[in-house]
């Protein structure tokens, strides 16, 4: 299928996550594409989550596990992932979260067909239970400063591809390490290109959402500045961009779909 085996590489940043990762493997052992590789960076687990992946491990060897000596935060440990990668596309997926069994085949596809080099999809939210409590759709696509104005591709969805764009990390930071990533790439392409089909599952965990709105605040005003060293003044009409769309989309959710503001 190309010079590149396996066709995709799976990064999997891992934590104590042992409540939740076995069904974010079978989620991956489920795909209909099946020549993949899933790397799991676990970043100094001090539960039972390596046990339960080498279990795995033992039943398929296209699951990988490679452990960090000190705990050194999400982004390093995806930077590594991509580091051990052998496939030509790069995929994410959270240690809680879960794709649908066409997540790949139709995902590639869609890049193959169109020649896309960045994608990302539409996904569903889902609480700790795994009940549906929401969707995310996605446009059709996103430039850089679009995305600039609000985040609209999540983690879980994107895949791009390395025959492209060589193997891109994700910025240093502790959080908004993702969206970090996605603003390089669009520096090399003008677009990235949304599949409307719902092809993921983000996990929302109990008593996430509010503590994390300042945080996510700070590091996205950290990104404008520090990572994209944009002025002052461009940063401010960026996140001010950011703040409305995020208050409407929290407030407001229809008015925020009409408006094409997603969430």
């Amino acid at each position: 299928m190309s010079k590149y085996s396996p066709l995709v590489s799976i990064i999997t940043p891992s934590y104590n996550s042992s409540e939740f990762i076995s069904e974010t493997i079978s989620s991956v052992l489920a795909q209909s594409l099946t020549d993949w590789e899933m790397i799991i960076v676990d970043d100094c687990s001090s539960d039972t989550s390596t046990e339960v992946i080498q279990s795995f491990i033992n039943q398929d060897s296209r699951i990988k596990l490679i452990k960090l000596g000190t705990n050194s935060g999400a982004a390093v440990a995806r930077n590594i992932g991509i580091e051990a990668a052998k496939g030509r596309y790069i995929a994410f997926l959270d240690s809680d979260d879960l794709w649908l069994p066409n997540k790949l085949e139709k995902q590639l596809a869609f890049m193959q067909k169109n020649n896309y080099s960045f994608t990302y999809t539409a996904y569903d939210k889902i609480n700790e239970a795994g009940d549906v409590i929401g969707h995310v759709g996605v446009p059709e696509r996103v430039s850089y400063h679009t995305l600039l104005k609000t985040c609209l591709i999540g983690c879980l969805t994107v895949i791009y591809d390395t025959e492209y764009f060589g193997k891109v990390k994700m910025p240093l930071i502790r959080r908004r390490q993702d969206f970090g990533l996605w603003l390089k790439l669009l520096k090399k392409v003008d677009y990235a290109y949304g599949l409307q089909d719902t092809l993921g599952l983000y996990r929302v965990r109990d008593g996430a959402i509010s503590s994390n709105k300042l945080t996510t605040s700070v590091y996205t005003w950290k990104l404008y500045r520090e990572v994209e060293g944009l002025s002052f003044i461009t940063s401010s009409y960026y996140f001010l961009h950011y703040s409305i769309r995020g208050a409407l989309r929290t407030h407001f959710p229809r008015l925020a779909r009409i408006l094409g503001v997603l969430d």
